[in-house]
């Protein structure tokens, strides 16, 4: 049976979610609805004199070589990310979720990580692999000889800023996946293990399939989480370069809008992006989330 709630005065219930309505308005669509309209507008840089120029700003980067290529690079670190953090927050939410005496410890050392801003994530990286003063990269150097320099090559920058970005969310994977693995009876996992089926087995066939769910919103997440939140990164680690090899999306929208000055293409990138966005995420949820398993 469910319950109503009845309010002696008709117009109560529409006062209780006033303010709710009115920051929604404020906050997400009022700001969405000006960048769509800005984005069919050609202004000077000072934002003096504007045009309307309907789909130009739109046609402008379409046919621009270089944004077509900051959208194969987008996907090429979306879906690196997304793939190093899933995998490493589920080997190592695998591992603390195994009996032993330390694993409250582990589990409280492996969530600091989520804390920290993007932008103390991508210093902390530099730290670590600048070719110069990072101590990763010089024991790499010096040990292996590889010439290892995301200064000058775009492949050792984009390598960086995946492990910068993923090494970040790997703490929050972590924490849904061992919620996820302590949800899971050990009855199934113990009765397996007696008719005989190896560890491997055990959480192919049970554990993992009982996971998809969280699986699968783990995947919505982090895609959204390296388009939108892996600013920071970039911008302390890179500023997109070298050469323009790290200019992803989120950050040719800065690059162009606030450096540029250019906000009528700034603005039509935004609303391209989150287009990419929506399709990639109703994606999902049509094909993906048909591999879903929700019940036991």
């Amino acid at each position: 049976m469910i319950k109503r709630s009845i309010f002696s005065n008709k117009y109560l219930p529409y006062l209780l979610i006033l303010p709710q309505v009115l920051v929604t308005l404020t906050f997400f669509y009022w700001p969405a609805l000006n960048g769509l309209i800005n984005s069919m507008l050609l202004s000077d840089p000072f934002g003096l004199h504007t045009s309307f120029v309907w789909f130009d700003n739109f046609v402008d980067l379409f046919t621009d070589p270089l944004y077509l290529k900051s959208i194969g690079i987008t996907g090429v670190f979306s879906g690196a990310t997304a793939v190093t953090s899933i995998s490493l927050g589920l080997f190592i939410a695998t591992l603390a979720n195994r009996a032993c005496k330390v694993k409250a410890v582990i589990r409280t050392m492996l969530i600091w990580p989520y804390a920290v801003a993007p932008a103390i994530s991508g210093i902390l990286w530099l730290f670590l692999l600048h070719p110069s003063y990072g101590v990763v990269a010089l024991i790499i150097k010096k040990t292996f000889g590889v010439d290892w320099n995301p200064v000058l090559h775009g492949s050792d920058a984009m390598v960086m800023v995946i492990m910068a970005s993923a090494w970040k969310e790997i703490s929050y994977n972590f924490v849904f996946f061992i919620a996820g693995m302590q949800a899971i009876p050990t009855s199934l996992i113990e009765a397996a293990a007696m008719d005989g089926a190896s560890p491997f087995r055990r959480f192919w066939n049970i554990t993992l399939p009982l996971l998809s769910p969280t699986l699968f919103f783990l995947m919505v997440m982090n895609i959204i989480y390296s388009f939108f939140e892996t600013f920071g990164v970039i911008h302390t680690m890179t500023q997109g370069g070298p050469g323009g090899s790290t200019n992803i999306l989120v950050y040719k929208v800065y690059q162009d809008g606030f450096i540029g000055l250019n906000l009528g293409s700034s603005s039509a990138q935004s609303v391209i992006l989150m287009s990419i966005i929506i399709i990639v995420t109703i994606l999902q949820f049509k094909y993906v989330e048909k591999k879903v398993q929700y019940t036991g």
